[in-house]
């Protein structure tokens, strides 16, 4: 008698705990941009709540080697997903997610906190909404293409704090809320008897034209020259365009089944972060004067581009309970790094749970250490000015999902 791989049951919904990026690990990526929602067979919906904490300590290049203590602070998001087949060609889907994010505190006795005790702070939030219409064509349905239009938002605040930043200590740029719109493309394959999916998506950069209010006390301080003041028009404070284009990406996800009860999965993400850049025009014109340079600094940049992969199997233990275990790598964004993010990749391993309630209804779980790659904090100058090793972190998932064929 021939197999039967029952997809609904076998399909451990490894993104639950498949948290693609977590506590910066490559640039600001976070989720991941998953959208195997999209790919669910039948009508499909998920609620993903996700939960992040990290441990990165280290230590400022002062003379005193002072201790960093833990300045990545917890991070939690969600993601949701709604799919629908209008007939047996065409489907429409919505994805919710928060692709990109910072959070990081510095506090204590260090080189990042000023005399006042006022530490460096940086905190990033986005938000995408992506709207999906998929055809389906081949003989047997077995392929599909797809696409549609990307919302996002984006919003910044960092906070250089203390001597690691020189004359930028005290710089603080506000970035306002900024919605603008990019685009999504794909194609898929399925082979339903195997449980074999296959998908390669492509995500487009997203240019965002927003506000940023800036202030950098060292205008005012009479340590530039007030002639060169004068003659760059520079000021304390200034409310000014910033353009920040968040990056494309290229996500592959594939699985098969190996028997009846076992399912493999693979993922692999690209990303290139050595493209980004956060330019606020105040501290840009300030860094002209300091290099010599009609370019100036960036804020915030990054030398390389990250590739992530993970490797997954689930195991059908039970009629309504299956399991899984994932191992993963990343790349990171490049080393020496900006000191907003100090880490430089990370590797992985996970385990999941999927449970279904009812028919219809499912619930996963699942857990992810990571064990974070050493870096160099560096500021925009690539002055080194800090040592972060042996840091890890965690990641929880918890998803609720409705299928029906």
């Amino acid at each position: 008698m021939r197999a039967t791989f029952h997809l609904k049951t076998l399909a451990v919904a490894i993104a639950a705990l498949s948290v693609a990026s977590a506590a910066s690990a490559a640039g600001l990526d976070r989720s991941g941009q998953d959208v195997t929602a999209f790919l669910q067979d039948g009508t499909y919906a998920e609620a993903v709540y996700t939960y992040i904490d990290a441990d990165v300590t280290g230590e400022d290049k002062s003379d005193e080697r002072n201790k960093i203590d833990d300045i990545a602070e917890s991070y939690d998001f969600f993601r949701y997903g709604v799919k629908a087949d209008i007939n047996d060609t065409f489907s429409v889907g919505v994805l919710y997610d928060e692709p990109f994010g910072a959070a990081a505190d510095y506090t204590g006795d260090n080189n990042f906190v000023n005399a006042n005790g006022e530490g460096t702070n940086v905190e990033v939030r986005t938000e995408s909404i992506t709207g999906i219409l998929g055809a389906k064509f081949g003989q047997n349905k077995n392929f599909q293409v797809y696409g549609g239009p990307v919302a996002q938002r984006v919003k910044a605040d960092v906070k250089l704090r203390g001597p690691a930043y020189e004359a930028a200590n005290g710089y603080t740029t506000n970035i306002n809320a900024d919605q603008d719109y990019g685009y999504i493309a794909g194609v898929a394959y399925s082979k339903p008897e195997i449980a074999l999916k296959a998908s390669l998506t492509y995500r487009s950069e997203i240019e965002h034209n927003a506000q940023a209010s800036e202030i950098y006390p060292v205008v005012g301080s009479g340590l530039i020259p007030a002639s060169v003041v004068s003659a760059l028009g520079l000021s304390t404070n200034r409310v000014d365009s910033i353009e920040i284009t968040t990056p494309e990406s290229v996500n592959f996800d594939f699985q098969t089944g190996i028997n009846p009860t076992t399912l493999a999965t693979a993922k692999v993400r690209w990303v290139p972060w050595s493209d980004f850049a956060i330019v606020p025009s105040l501290y840009n014109d300030v860094s002209k004067i300091s290099t010599q340079d009609d370019k100036g600094l960036a804020l915030v940049s990054y030398d390389d581009d990250q590739w992530q992969v993970e490797l997954g199997l689930a195991k059908r233990v039970a009629p309504a309970l299956a399991i899984s275990g994932t191992v993963g790598w990343d790349s990171g964004a490049g080393n020496p790094v900006t000191s907003l993010g100090p880490i430089e990749g990370y590797y992985s391993a996970g385990l999941g749970a999927k449970y279904n309630v009812t028919e219809n209804w499912a619930i996963s779980a699942g857990g992810k250490y990571l064990w974070f790659g050493d870096a160099k904090g560096q500021i925009p100058t690539k002055t080194i000015v800090s040592d972060f090793e042996s840091n890890d972190g965690f990641v929880l998932g918890v998803k609720v999902s409705y299928q029906a064929q």
